[in-house]
C-alpha cells in the first residue's frame, strides 16, 4: 500500500473532472480526496502500488472530451494517512492562481435529447446544461469555479438538482450551472414597449417570427436580433432600423440540412458547424442572390448552441437571421434593462431570461481552410482557451491595435487572448476593453510587469497602455503593427527561427512616419527589415479615402499617367493632389482592393471595413491571367503602374470585370512569391509566415500558399488566432518578452 499526491494543470474545471476521477477511483478501490484549487484539481489517494500508478497512467488517456490537461505533477509515499473512503472537499483559494477556464461549451447529445423528452422533468427547458456543456466563461465571476462565483449564485438549487450535484453516478454531479424549471433562471416575453406578455414565453416568440416580427433574443454573451431570413422584404426593414444598410448578416440554421439550403457544406465544413464550439462559418452560396443577407459569396452560417436557441427553431423553422444587437460600433449588449432602451424602435419584441451575462462575448467567425478553422473572430467557443507557448514569459500586457481590438496576457508558458472587442473608436467599446482587461487579470491573477503597444500614436489601445504604464511605473514597449502580425504567425505555429513574412493589411503606422500595409518582412521577434513592399498610394483625404474609394482609383489612375477625368469630383481629387493636400502616401495592400474595386465600378462608397476588396474577391472568376509585375528599389517594391494601365486597358476592350478581378489578384500571388523568392536570395530562408486581414481573401488563400510551396517554401498560415488585426496583440505580446531578453 501506497499514497500519491497529485496535482493537474489544464481546463479541469466545470467539465465534469472531478466526476470523472471518483468513478476512476472507484474502479480501483482507491481512498482519499479530490478538490478544485485556484490552480487547477488537487488529489490524494492510498491504494495499492500497482492500482495507483495504473490510475496516474490511465487519466489523462480517459479524461473527459472537454477536459485539457496541461501538466500533471504525481509524487509517491509509503506513509499512510489512513483514509476510508473517497470525498470530494471544498475547493480552496491559493495565493497564485494557474487554474485555466473553460469556454462556453454548445449544448451537448444528453442534454439534447431530455430537451426533447415529454417524459424528462426538463423537457423544453431553455436553460438544461450538465458538466458537458452549457455556459462557463460567460458566467463566472472569480475562480475557482463555484457556482457562488458565477451568475447561477442568484438561483439555488432545489432539492432534486442537489441530489443530481452529490450524485457520482449522475452526469450532472457537480455541475456548477446545474438547474431546472423549479429552481433556475426563467424566460420572458415582452412586447415592443416593453410590457410582459403572459403566456409561453418561447412559443409567443416563436409566433412573433413567423409573422415577421423582429425580436431580441438573449443568448449566452449577450443578445441577438432575429427575424426570417426567407422574406427580404423582412431584413431590409431590419437593415433600415438597425443603420447596417450593407454589412453581412449571420444566420442561424436549425441544422445542417437547412444550412446546406443555403450554401455548399463540405464535411471539414459540416464536422466544425457541429463541434461543441458551434462558430459562424462563412460558407459558399449555392447560387448567386441571397443579397438581402449577404453581398457577396459567403454566408455566415451557425446551429443552435443554446437549448434556447434548439426550442426558438423547434421543427417548422428552418433559418433566421442572428445578428449582434447593438448600435453602430458600439458592444453587443448583454443587460436587459439596457436591450429594453436600445432596442426600442428596433426590436418587435424582446425573449429575455433573468440569468445575468457575466462576461460579453460574441459568436466566433470563421472560414474552413484545410483542416480546421482560419478565424475572423476568436470569441465565443474557443475564449479563454490560451495559446501554449514555447517558453515561459514574464507578465506582460499586449494591447492589441484599434480596428477589431483585442488584448493578450502572458502566464508562464501561457497566452490568453482576449475575445472580440470590436474597433475603438468610442466611449463605449473602450469601457468594455478596460473592463475585460481587469477581468482576465483578475480570473488569471497576471499583474503585468510590461505593457505592449502599437506604433500609432492615436490608436485608444496605445493611449491607454502609455497612461498605464506612467500612472503604475511599468516598462511600456511600442512594436510596429506589422512586425506583430508576423510575430503573431510566428507563435501561433509554434516558431521562434527567422522567417519571411508577408503581411498584408489596410494600414499601420511604419517605423518611418508613413503607412504601411502591403510588407515583406526578413526577421524574429527580435526584429526585422523591411525587405519589400509596394509602390505607396496617395489617400486623397485621407482616412476617408478607405470609405470613398474612388478617391483612391483617381490616385492609381493618376499615378500611372491615365486620364482620370470621368470619375465624380476629379477636378476637387486633382487640385488636393497637385496641392498635396492631405494625401498622405500608403503601401496598404487593402487600399490598393480598394482602388480596383472601384476602377471596376464594383464599389466607390463603402459602408464597412474591406467592403470594396470583399466584393472584388466575390466577383473574380476563375480567368488565369495575370499583368505584369514590375519590382525594384529597396525595400524590393511592386510598382502597380503597369497593372493599372493593363487593366484599363482591359476594361477599354470590353473585358469582364470578372476576369480583371481574377487577373489582379493572380498578379498580386505572383508578386509576393517573387517578393520571397528574392527574400530567399537575399538571407537563405525558407519559411514564410502569412499574416494580415488580406489574407483573409479566400481566393488569394486558395491558390498563394501553394505556389509558394511549389517555389520550395515552408508556409505558415494562421490556425488558432485571426490574421487580421483581432491577432496581433499575440504578437506584441512576444516581441515584447524578446526585448526584455535583450
Amino acid at each position: 500500500m501506497e499514497r500519491v499526491w497529485i496535482h493537474i494543470r489544464g481546463i479541469v474545471q466545470g467539465v465534469g473532472f472531478r466526476p470523472f476521477i471518483h468513478k476512476l477511483v472507484k474502479r480501483g478501490d482507491l481512498r482519499g480526496w479530490i478538490k478544485n484549487t485556484s490552480s487547477g484539481v488537487e488529489l490524494e489517494l492510498e491504494g495499492e502500488r500497482a492500482a495507483l500508478e495504473r490510475f496516474v497512467r490511465e487519466l489523462p488517456e480517459k479524461a473527459p472530451k472537454l477536459a485539457l490537461i496541461e501538466s500533471m505533477e504525481a509524487a509517491y509515499s509509503k506513509q499512510l494517512r489512513g483514509y476510508r473512503d473517497f470525498q470530494i472537499l471544498s475547493s480552496k483559494t491559493e495565493a497564485r492562481r494557474n487554474t485555466l477556464i473553460s469556454p462556453d461549451i454548445g449544448i451537448c447529445d444528453d442534454c439534447l435529447r431530455e430537451l426533447k423528452d415529454p417524459a424528462d422533468r426538463r423537457y423544453r427547458y431553455p436553460f438544461i446544461n450538465c458538466t458537458n456543456c452549457g455556459p462557463r466563461f460567460t458566467i463566472i465571476r472569480d475562480v475557482p469555479y463555484d457556482r457562488a462565483k458565477t451568475s447561477m449564485a442568484a438561483f439555488p438549487m432545489c432539492p432534486d438538482c442537489a441530489r443530481e450535484y452529490h450524485d457520482i453516478e449522475n452526469r450532472r454531479y457537480h455541475a456548477q450551472p446545474d438547474c431546472c424549471p423549479d429552481c433556475g433562471p426563467t424566460v420572458f416575453y415582452l412586447d415592443g414597449a416593453g410590457n410582459e406578455v403572459p403566456g409561453d414565453a418561447i412559443a409567443l416568440a416563436r409566433e412573433a417570427v413567423k409573422a415577421g416580427k423582429i425580436i431580441a433574443v438573449k443568448g449566452l454573451g449577450g443578445i441577438h436580433l432575429a427575424c426570417r431570413c426567407d422574406d427580404p422584404a423582412i431584413a431590409w426593414e431590419l437593415r433600415r432600423r438597425k443603420h447596417r444598410d450593407e454589412k453581412p448578416f449571420a444566420v442561424m440554421c436549425r441544422d445542417v440540412s437547412c444550412a446546406r439550403q443555403l450554401c455548399e457544406v463540405s464535411a471539414v465544413e459540416e464536422r466544425v458547424l457541429t463541434g461543441f464550439q458551434k462558430p459562424i462559418v462563412l460558407l459558399k452560396k449555392k447560387a448567386p442572390g441571397l443579397e438581402h443577407i449577404s453581398e457577396n459569396g459567403y454566408v455566415g452560417v451557425m446551429l443552435p448552441y443554446t437549448p434556447l436557441h434548439i426550442l426558438l427553431f423547434d421543427e417548422d423553422i428552418d433559418c433566421l437571421i442572428m445578428t449582434s444587437a447593438n448600435r453602430s460600433d458600439t458592444p453587443m449588449l448583454i443587460d436587459n434593462g439596457e436591450a429594453l432602451r436600445e432596442l426600442s424602435g428596433i426590436a418587435d419584441g424582446f425573449l429575455l431570461h433573468d440569468r445575468d451575462i457575466q462576461t460579453r462575448c460574441d459568436d466566433s467567425l470563421c472560414w474552413v481552410v484545410g483542416d480546421g478553422e482560419y478565424f475572423a473572430r476568436r470569441s465565443r467557443g474557443y475564449v479563454p482557451f490560451p495559446i501554449r507557448l514555447e517558453r515561459a514569459l514574464p507578465p506582460i500586457l499586449a494591447c492589441g491595435a484599434e480596428q477589431k481590438a483585442s488584448f493578450c496576457l502572458s502566464r508562464d508558458k501561457y497566452a490568453f487572448p482576449s475575445q472580440h472587442i470590436g474597433d475603438l473608436k468610442n466611449l463605449e467599446t473602450l469601457e468594455n476593453y478596460t473592463g475585460q482587461i481587469a477581468h482576465f487579470e483578475r480570473l488569471f491573477d497576471v499583474r503585468p510587469q510590461v505593457l505592449a503597444c502599437d506604433l500609432h500614436p492615436d490608436y485608444l489601445s496605445t493611449d491607454y497602455a502609455v497612461s498605464r504604464a506612467e500612472r503604475e511605473g511599468l516598462r511600456l514597449v511600442r512594436v510596429q503593427h506589422h512586425h506583430a502580425h508576423m510575430a503573431s504567425c510566428m507563435a501561433d505555429n509554434g516558431v521562434d527561427a527567422p522567417v519571411i513574412g508577408l503581411v498584408w493589411d489596410g494600414t499601420g503606422y511604419g517605423t518611418d512616419g508613413t503607412t504601411w500595409g502591403a510588407e515583406c518582412l526578413i526577421g524574429d521577434f527580435t526584429g526585422f527589415e523591411r525587405f519589400g513592399s509596394i509602390r505607396p498610394i496617395p489617400l486623397i483625404g485621407g482616412d476617408r479615402a478607405a470609405e470613398e474609394t474612388d478617391r483612391v482609383a483617381f490616385a492609381l489612375l493618376r499615378e500611372a499617367g491615365l486620364e482620370p477625368s470621368e470619375i465624380e469630383n476629379a477636378a476637387l481629387y486633382e487640385g488636393m493632389l497637385s496641392a498635396k493636400l492631405n494625401c498622405p502616401l500608403s503601401s496598404g495592400m487593402g487600399r490598393l482592393f480598394d482602388g480596383v474595386a472601384a476602377l471596376l465600378g464594383i464599389k466607390t462608397r463603402c459602408s464597412y471595413e474591406g467592403q470594396g476588396a470583399v466584393l472584388l474577391e466575390a466577383a473574380a472568376g476563375e480567368d488565369a491571367g495575370r499583368y505584369t509585375v514590375s519590382l525594384s528599389g529597396a525595400p524590393l517594391r511592386f510598382d502597380w503602374r503597369d497593372m493599372i494601365r493593363e487593366i484599363v486597358c482591359d476594361r477599354s476592350r470590353g473585358v469582364e470585370p470578372s476576369a480583371v478581378a481574377a487577373r489582379f489578384m493572380n498578379t498580386l500571388i505572383d508578386m509576393a512569391v517573387a517578393q520571397c523568392v528574392a527574400a530567399r536570395e537575399y538571407s537563405g530562408l525558407d519559411t514564410v509566415a502569412l499574416s494580415g486581414g488580406s489574407f483573409q481573401n479566400q481566393y488569394i488563400m486558395a491558390r498563394l500558399p501553394a505556389q509558394l510551396e511549389a517555389a520550395g517554401f515552408r508556409v505558415l498560415r494562421h490556425r488558432r488566432v485571426s490574421p487580421n488585426d483581432e491577432g496581433l496583440s499575440l504578437g506584441q505580446l512576444l516581441i515584447a518578452a524578446a526585448q526584455l531578453q535583450k
